[in-house]
């Protein structure tokens, strides 16, 4: 692919798009983006066969909408090989709140003012200065292991109510459990006991639950994290001992005696054998 500047009228989109209006808030924050440091992100485009200097746009109708209204004539394109209609945005990583986070402290840090910042993110210059203290509070080991995790911002406050060898244990109970909603967190801040809360002497507070309910919590969620640290410490050796045994399983199921004998026998247990022998995992 190559990068070459197009005049917007020779493209054609491959989709109607009848308006900004269905998805504003992100239309607004492409129009705005562009409005405050240019086209960050080319169109995508594909020369349409049979017509000379026309192509069709894959990708990127918002944003030509936004700079049709912002009064451009031309455009910065990727000139795609291929004329597949699927979106380019599946190959696109969003950011993490925590690479986000130091993105928005090195530009402020190398000049760019924070109200530049908030124009061209389409952001109130509140949440910009939020994101710049964001790690606040927060251990280093627990900025590693969720750097490249999409955990919101909410959950991230959450985390410093408690201790910094709490927020580590969550961290890593985040990372175990593949779950980073906010509500997941605060859960486990609730169910912290509270010699490992950030202020102790602060009682623990939450909308439609009382004291009583919020303890009930904090001993419901030491039994539970006992249970899950049990199952990690067992399970590698149980997988050890279950991939033996399938393995010691085909090979019984290679033996036309054993295989005769549970058929007349046991064909129950020879089914079982076989659905076990046959599964792609443990």
């Amino acid at each position: 692919m190559e990068k070459i500047r197009l005049p917007l009228d020779t493209l054609l989109p491959v989709r109607t798009l009848k308006g900004p209006e269905k998805n504003l808030d992100r239309y607004r924050s492409i129009r705005d983006s562009i409005k405050a440091v240019g086209l960050i992100e080319p169109l995508v485009v594909h020369p349409q066969k049979g017509k000379l200097k026309q192509y069709l746009l894959l990708d990127g109708h918002l944003r030509l909408v936004a700079l049709r209204e912002l009064g451009e004539t031309e455009a910065d394109c990727i000139v795609s090989c291929d004329d597949e209609s699927y979106t380019y945005n599946i190959r696109i990583n969003r950011i993490p709140p925590i690479q986000a986070h130091k993105m928005i402290t090195r530009a402020v840090r190398d000049g760019v003012k924070p109200e530049r910042i908030a124009a061209a993110l389409n952001l109130p210059i509140a949440n910009v200065r939020a994101s710049m203290k964001l790690l606040d509070g927060l251990h280093e080991e627990v900025v590693e292991l969720l750097k490249s995790k999409e955990i919101a911002p909410k959950a991230l406050r959450f985390l410093k109510q408690v201790s910094f060898v709490r927020q580590i244990e969550i961290a890593e109970l985040l990372v175990s459990a593949n779950n980073f909603t906010a509500g997941y967190v605060e859960a486990l801040v609730l169910g912290t006991s509270r010699d490992q809360v950030a202020q102790p002497d602060k009682p623990k507070a939450r909308a439609g639950l009382t004291a009583e309910q919020i303890a009930k919590l904090e001993k419901e969620m030491e039994s539970l994290e006992r249970d899950l640290k049990s199952v990690e410490e067992s399970y590698g050796e149980n997988m050890l001992n279950l991939t033996c045994a399938k393995g010691y399983i085909k090979k019984l199921l290679e033996n036309v005696k054993v295989v005769r004998f549970l058929n007349g026998n046991h064909p129950d247990i020879l089914r079982e054998f076989e659905t076990i022998a046959a599964a792609d995992a443990v």
